[in-house]
């Protein structure tokens, strides 16, 4: 079993600096892709659905999200590309923004998940804990 480990080490060791880039950018993409395809503002389709709910300022509320949804995308992959604090920082907002976004959506969209398999059976599980671990981790 060492000997194994320490293969695995060996091929693996080249990449290690990239594995967290495989996590930003699924999760920068996937979210500038959700965000911009509410564009035009607001989103029609969410607005009506947000003003059917009874949510105050429909218009408003979901041009938030897709505004949000698309910043926090674009920010994840440009806090990783700046390597100084400022874009530890950003990587750290960007993943906090993710998180904040996906507690939404879980309340607003998908209340009958929570304590299920189908919350643990669903990307969106997946998306909030990447963001969650960049706003732990932020670029270190």
């Amino acid at each position: 079993m060492t000997k194994l480990n320490a293969t695995l080490d060996s091929l693996a060791k080249p990449l290690t600096p990239l594995a967290p880039w495989l996590l930003r950018l699924t999760l920068g993409v996937s979210f500038f892709i959700h965000g911009y395809g509410k564009f035009p503002l607001p989103p029609e389709r969410m607005s009506g659905w947000f003003g059917s709910m009874g949510m105050p300022a429909p218009e408003l509320v979901s041009s938030l999200v897709a505004l949000g949804e698309t910043g926090a995308g674009i920010a994840i992959i440009i806090g990783g590309l700046l390597n100084s604090q400022l874009g530890h920082l950003i990587t750290r907002l960007a993943g906090g923004a993710v998180v904040v976004i996906m507690i939404g959506a879980f309340y607003i969209a998908h209340a009958d998940w929570f304590i299920t398999t189908k919350l643990f059976t669903s990307e969106q599980i997946f998306l909030m804990a990447i963001g969650l671990f960049f706003a732990i981790k932020g670029n270190n």
